[in-house]
């Protein structure tokens, strides 16, 4: 039987409720660049699911800096179109692109994608920040999106992410978002970000996938001694980001009931071969040991019940597998 660490449960869900508070006293600056009617206000507003930004701006409009303040703590710094930043205002953009979290440069697909003006301006803010994501927005108007995409890394080294969209149709909204919290995960921001999009499944997905990865290097059926103590901590952070992500809090004995609830086997199979269909990426997990499986589980198994509105403890737990195990013999 494996044995429970009941100290280093303790220790590890201190240190991740006090790592989520901390993130969410923090702000998010987001800098957009690009030229008007690049599809900067409709984007994100799909990025985060709401009326964040008013779309509809008429060339010439926007003379200096526009903030979009969401929820007190994301700030979508709207700054002025290319060929309108004279020396007047160039000096309180620069600021906003020094300071930034993350920068979303906009090009056109259906236009002159990285204009020589365009370069010019990348360079120039690439000298002050380099959290840059290019955003090649009105892909569902464009051809060819794959040469369009190498041209513009092949014209800056290499060495940004460019992320080929669709603001009207919400084409590879999803890609747009991981790969801020990419960047925002680095700079210990992006539960913040994650709280406050509409939607939160393929956030849910990716933070379960990466947990059950890392579990997954730990070991096999029987758990020796060693390997309980980095897994409590991983699935103990998945817990609580999963809470903070659903805004459902989750108790200290809430959480060491289903860390033991996974540890003894109690959370069956099928919870597992259900978040097989349902996390895309998740078969990668398939064959890998104990360790990853059982996270699998239990983190679809904590999403299932958020996501329903459903009172989350060890028995819910054991009950879906029930429930998963008979779809899965009907399927």
């Amino acid at each position: 039987m494996v044995k429970f660490d009941d100290k280093e449960f303790d220790k590890a869900y201190e240190e991740e409720i006090n790592s989520v508070n901390e993130q969410l006293k923090k702000e998010i600056l987001f800098a957009m660049i690009g030229d008007v009617n690049s599809g900067k206000s409709s984007t994100i507003n799909k990025l985060i699911g709401d009326e964040v930004a008013s779309v509809g701006s008429k060339p010439g409009e926007t003379t200096n800096v526009k903030k979009y303040k969401y929820k007190d703590k994301i700030i979508f710094a709207d700054t002025p179109g290319l060929n309108d930043i004279n020396r007047e205002n160039s000096e309180e953009t620069f600021k906003f692109f020094k300071e930034a979290d993350v920068i979303l440069f906009f090009l056109n697909a259906a236009g002159t994608v990285f204009s020589e003006g365009e370069k010019k301006y990348f360079e120039k803010i690439s000298k002050v920040n380099k959290e840059i994501i290019f955003v090649l927005n009105k892909i569902d108007a464009a051809e060819d999106i794959p040469n369009l995409v190498k041209y513009i890394r092949d014209n800056t080294g290499n060495n940004y992410k460019v992320t080929p969209i669709s603001s009207k149709t919400g084409e590879n909204i999803d890609l747009l978002r991981s790969t801020i919290l990419d960047i925002l995960m680095l700079k210990k921001k992006d539960i913040l970000f994650a709280k406050h999009v509409r939607e939160k499944s393929s956030i849910a997905n990716r933070w379960i996938l990466g947990a059950s990865t890392s579990a997954a290097a730990i070991g096999a059926y029987p758990l020796l001694e060693s390997d309980t103590k980095p897994l409590t901590v991983i699935q103990v952070g998945l817990m609580v980001k999963l809470a903070a992500l659903y805004e459902k809090p989750i108790t200290k004995d809430r959480a060491k009931e289903l860390v033991i609830a996974t540890m003894t086997g109690k959370i069956g199979k099928s919870i597992f071969k259900k978040a097989l269909n349902k996390i895309p990426g998740a078969k990668s997990v398939l064959g890998a040991g104990v360790a990853g499986s059982v996270t699998l589980g239990l983190g679809y198994g904590i999403k299932y019940a958020y996501e329903n509105n459903i009172e989350l403890d060890a028995e819910l737990l054991k009950s879906l597998s029930k429930v998963f195990e008979k779809e899965n013999v009907k399927g």
